[in-house]
């Protein structure tokens, strides 16, 4: 198939263009570049897939209409995989115009191209932040989230209503997924992982929110790639059972479907503090902070559709995968 992902650049985006091309797909990456972190932890990553002779990359910010609109005119895709957003729940309120920029007018654009050049199949990130002010869990996909705590999951609520917009006027198949807390190899430098992995290698001080009494369900790397590639490649298609008395939110008479993705473990944030220092070998220098705001005091996934519909479920054990996040720290900023 030959794929476009957005956001190829990214800590998600290289791994999914690496399994993909694996696999024998044809993957055309787009990416902005941004500044929001290290863009040389970028082109490292953009520098690892270059020597798979079917991938193409282009610079391109999915906030610009008219270069989206000439991608989509120049290349027939089979799959769109839109990765590409502004990330991060506290940096949505110090910078909020950066998270409508990309978030909704970059997904817009990304939902025309698809529409005009009928793509038969647009998968898209949302995030476990959606579940916002929600207290029951595990969080489930028939759960109503319409109570955000972050302009950041504002943006991925957004994207799940435009993408039914779409799958209802023009018959777009999309599937929304819900990614719970990634971490891995080539992770992203403003979340907990790199950040205190950073703090215990160099021996300074790393700030835990909460007191830390947070949980968060900790999804490996490869198992959220696995669980994107099996999504993509499943077109949804309408709910028969769908039921406009007692609507599901994640499905529909549209062909749209919604999926979390996580590990279905939720781990306390000291005990994965914990695993960093173990695979690190040295004590963290700990300094213990209130709830900031935006955030959620803990996320948990549901993940039975997910298993029934694709056949798959997240099961990296936490220690296992700091030991490969770990290694590969080690490694890069050794090199």
């Amino acid at each position: 198939m030959k794929v476009l992902i957005t956001g190829a650049a990214g800590f998600i985006g290289y791994h999914l263009c690496k399994q993909l091309l694996e696999r024998g797909d044809r993957v055309l990456g787009i990416d902005n570049l941004n500044d929001y972190y290290d863009v040389n932890l970028k082109l490292a990553r953009l520098e690892g897939l270059k020597g798979y002779a079917s991938f193409e990359f282009i610079k391109l910010d999915i906030a610009d209409r008219a270069p989206v609109e000439k991608l989509f005119q120049d290349h027939q895709f089979d799959r769109v995989v839109n990765l590409a957003a502004q990330a991060g729940v506290r940096y949505s309120i110090e910078n909020p115009h950066a998270y409508v920029n990309a978030n909704m007018v970059g997904f817009i654009n990304i939902l025309e191209g698809c529409r005009h050049t009928k793509v038969p199949h647009l998968a898209y990130a949302s995030s476990s932040s959606v579940y916002g002010a929600n207290s029951k869990q595990p969080f489930a996909e028939e759960d109503t989230v319409d109570h955000p705590v972050s302009l950041y999951a504002a943006s991925k609520k957004a994207n799940e209503l435009m993408a039914h917009a779409y799958s209802n006027l023009y018959q777009l198949p999309t599937t929304g997924l819900r990614f719970f807390t990634v971490y891995g190899p080539w992770g992203r430098p403003d979340m907990a992982p790199f950040l205190f992995t950073k703090g215990v290698v160099e021996g300074t001080t790393i700030n835990i929110y909460n007191q830390g009494n947070m949980y968060r369900d900790f999804t490996y790397i490869d198992d959220i790639v696995e669980g994107v590639v099996r999504a993509t490649d499943k077109i949804p298609t309408a709910n028969k059972d769908w039921d406009s008395s007692s609507p599901d939110p994640a499905s529909s008479f549209a062909p749209y479907k919604i999926y979390n993705i996580g590990n279905n473990t939720p781990v306390k944030l000291m005990d994965f503090v914990e695993a960093i220092e173990n695979a690190v070998g040295k004590k963290a220098i700990k300094n213990f902070m209130p709830m900031q705001p935006g955030d959620v005091p803990s996320t948990f996934a549901e993940i039975r559709r997910l298993e029934a519909d694709v056949g798959f479920k997240p099961a990296t054990p936490l220690q296992a995968g700091i030991d490969q996040f770990v290694q590969w720290y080690k490694n890069y900023f050794e090199n």
